[in-house]
C-alpha cells in the first residue's frame, strides 16, 4: 500500500493499542496480554474511514462486553500528530476513526511528488517471476483466445512489476513433435500439389492459406528441385523454410499489439541440449516410475493424480508431457526464477496437476508454479455471435481483429473480466466512441483533465505547486471520495499481482474516471477562492497522473486530446 496509507493504518495500530495500555495502567481495564486485531475500511464510509474490531477480539481477554471495552479505549486516545480526526463506537463494540484533512492533503501531494512512479511498491521483494503467456504453435496465424491471452500476460506482467516483482515475459515456441510433423506434412503435400496431380490432403492436416502461400514461396526459390528428394529431406526443408517466417509473423503480430517478449524459448532447445532426456533420467532415479507393454509410465497416482501417464511410447517416442517438464524444470531450476505463472486456456486444467505431480518427484516446490486458466472468447457484432470476419470470411484471428477494433480497446477489453469468466467482445461497443464504451470513457476522462488546465492556462491562470494547507481546503465529499480512491491504487496493483487478475486496475481506472466526473459536477475549478482554485487544480492534475499511469501499465494510450 502506499506510504500514507500504511502510515495511517499503522498510526491506528498505535492510538489503539496506547489507548487499552493507559486503560489497563489506570485501572479502566483489566491487565492482560494484547493480541491482533484487524483495521478495516467500512462499507459505508460515511460510519468512518476505518473500522476496528479490538473491542470484539478482546472481549474474552477483559471479561466484559466489546462496548464497555470500546468506551474505556475511546475515552484513553489520543490523536495528535496524527492522521486520524476522531473516532466513535458503533454498533456492538467497533471503534470507527475518521481522517484528518491533513491525510488527504498528504495524498494528493504525495501523486503529484511521485509522479509516473505513484502506485509502485516493494511487496514483491523483487523475487524473480517468469510469465508465460500466448505461446502459440507457430503453425498458423494467432486465433481470438490467443488475443485475450496476450492482452492478459503482458498486463499482469506490468501489474507484477509494478508491485515490486523482478518480472520477465517468456513465449514458449513449439517447434518439435506432433504439430510440427503435421506442418511438415501439410507443407510437402502442398508442394507436390503444384508438380503433380491427385495429391490429397488428409482431413487432420492443416488447410489454411498460408500453408499453401509457404508452398509456392518454397518452389518459387527451389523449382521441383526438390519433388525428386526423399520425404524426410523436403519435409525437413520445407519446415526449415516456412517455420522461421511463421516465428518472425508471431513476433510482429504480437509487437503490432504491444507486446515485446524478453524471451522467445525454442521447445526444440530442450532436445538437442539433452534437457527432455535428462528429465527422464531424473524421473526413473525419483522411483516414481514402472514400465508397462514395453512404454515408461510416470506414477502421478502417488501424488493425488487420478491416473498414471506414459513419459516414454513403446517405440521409444517421449511424449508432449516430457518437453513440458523439462521446459518448466528449466525455468525454477535451472534459470531459478522464484515463480512460473503460465496463462493458458482453460481446457489445460486437466494437464496442470499431472505437470505440478512430475515436478514434485523431481524435488521441486510445485507451488512455485501458477497457472491461470482462461476461458474462451466469443465475438459478438449487433448482438449476435459472430465465428468469422465480415471482412475475409473467415475466422478472426488477432491480426484481423486489430484491422477492426483499436489497439486501446482490444487490450482494455480483454482485461475487463476475471481471466476464468467467459468474456463475449463487443465488436460494435470497442469502436465506439462514447462514454459506453469503458475504455473511451476513461480515455475521455484524461483529456477532460487535459482540456481543464490547457483552456485555464490560455487565461493565465498558472498551475502552482499548492503546500499543505491549500491542499487542506479539499473538503467537499465528492473531492475526499476521489482522493480517497486515488490513495488505494497501490493497494490495488497489489491485489491484482496476488490474484492475478489485471481486471481489477480496469475496474479501478473506471471507477476513478467515474469519481473524477462527479466531482468535475460538484466543485467548480473556475471563477472560486485563488486557493482552493489551486487546491482543485492540483487534484485534476492528480488524478490525470493517476489514469496515466494505469493506462501505461496497460500499454493504452492517454490522449490529451478527443
Amino acid at each position: 500500500m502506499s506510504v500514507i496509507v500504511t502510515k495511517a493504518k499503522d498510526e491506528i495500530k498505535k492510538i489503539i493499542i496506547d489507548a487499552t495500555k493507559s486503560a489497563m495502567k489506570d485501572g479502566s481495564l483489566a491487565e492482560a496480554e494484547l493480541t491482533d486485531f484487524t483495521i478495516e475500511v467500512p462499507a459505508n464510509r460515511s460510519h468512518g474511514d476505518y473500522a476496528v474490531n479490538a473491542a470484539m477480539v478482546w472481549s474474552r481477554l477483559f471479561r466484559c462486553a466489546p462496548r464497555q471495552i470500546a468506551e474505556a479505549i475511546i475515552s484513553h486516545t489520543d490523536f495528535e500528530n496524527s492522521y486520524i480526526e476522531k473516532c466513535e463506537i458503533a454498533g456492538p463494540g467497533f471503534i470507527n476513526l475518521f481522517l484528518s484533512q491533513k491525510y488527504y492533503a498528504d495524498i494528493v501531494a504525495d501523486v503529484l511528488e511521485k509522479g509516473g512512479d505513484y502506485g509502485k511498491s516493494n511487496y514483491g521483494e523483487n523475487k524473480r517471476v517468469l510469465v508465460e503467456f500466448v505461446s502459440a504453435n507457430p503453425t498458423g496465424p494467432m486465433h481470438i483466445g490467443n488475443a485475450r491471452g496476450g492482452a492478459l500476460g503482458d498486463c499482469l506482467a506490468a501489474v507484477m512489476s509494478a508491485a515490486g516483482y523482478y518480472t520477465e515475459r517468456e513465449f514458449y515456441i513449439n517447434d518439435a513433435g506432433n504439430q510440427i510433423n503435421k506442418f511438415g506434412l501439410s507443407l510437402d503435400l502442398r508442394y507436390l500439389q503444384l508438380y503433380k496431380d491427385g495429391i490429397e490432403m488428409p482431413e487432420d492436416s492443416y488447410h489454411g492459406e498460408d500453408i499453401i502461400a509457404h508452398a509456392k514461396a518454397f518452389a518459387e526459390i527451389h523449382g521441383d528441385s526438390f519433388v525428386e528428394k526423399t520425404e524426410e529431406e523436403r519435409r525437413k526443408a520445407l519446415v526449415e523454410f516456412a517455420l522461421p517466417k511463421n516465428i518472425e509473423g508471431l513476433e510482429r503480430d504480437l509487437l503490432k499489439y504491444r507486446i515485446k517478449y524478453d524471451t522467445w524459448f525454442k521447445e526444440s532447445t530442450l532436445h538437442n541440449n539433452g534437457e527432455a532426456t535428462r528429465i527422464i533420467e531424473l524421473l526413473k532415479e525419483s522411483g516414481h516410475t514402472y514400465t508397462q507393454e514395453d512404454a515408461l509410465w510416470f506414477k502421478a497416482t502417488d501424488f493425488g493424480c487420478d491416473k498414471d501417464f506414459v513419459l516414454v511410447r513403446a517405440n521409444g517416442v517421449p511424449t508432449y508431457v516430457v518437453p513440458d517438464i523439462a521446459y518448466h524444470y528449466n525455468k525454477l531450476v535451472t534459470r531459478k526464477f522464484d515463480k512460473a505463472i503460465d496463462i493458458l486456456g482453460a481446457d489445460h486444467h486437466g494437464y496442470v496437476p499431472r505437470l505440478k505431480a512430475a515436478l514434485t518427484a523431481l524435488g521441486v516446490d510445485a507451488s512455485r508454479l501458477d497457472v491461470v486458466l482462461m476461458q474462451m472468447v466469443r465475438l459478438v457484432r449487433d448482438g449476435e455471435v459472430i465465428k468469422a470476419s465480415k471482412r475475409s470470411g473467415k475466422a478472426i484471428t488477432l491480426v484481423t481483429l486489430l484491422d477492426e477494433v483499436p489497439i486501446d480497446a482490444a487490450r482494455f477489453f480483454f482485461n475487463l473480466r476475471e481471466p476464468n469468466s467467459h468474456f463475449d467482445f463487443d465488436l460494435d461497443l470497442a469502436v465506439n466512441e462514447s462514454n459506453s464504451n469503458p475504455v473511451y470513457y476513461v480515455q475521455y476522462a484524461y483529456a477532460r483533465i487535459c482540456s481543464i488546465i490547457r483552456n485555464l492556462e490560455a487565461e493565465g491562470v498558472e498551475n502552482k505547486k499548492c503546500n499543505l494547507s491549500e491542499l487542506s481546503l479539499l473538503t467537499a465529499p465528492e473531492e475526499k471520495e476521489l482522493i480517497l480512491h486515488i490513495a488505494a491504487l497501490t493497494d490495488e496493483i497489489v491485489a491484482s499481482a496476488k490474484a492475478y487478475d489485471p481486471a481489477k486496475i480496469t475496474h479501478y481506472v473506471e471507477e476513478l474516471a467515474t469519481k473524477f466526473h462527479k466531482f468535475y459536477a460538484a466543485c467548480r475549478v473556475k471563477g472560486i477562492d485563488e486557493n482552493l482554485m489551486q487546491a482543485r487544480l492540483s487534484l485534476c492534475e492528480a488524478t490525470a497522473m493517476v489514469i496515466k499511469n494505469v493506462l501505461t501499465l496497460l500499454k493504452i494510450d492517454a490522449p490529451e486530446k478527443m
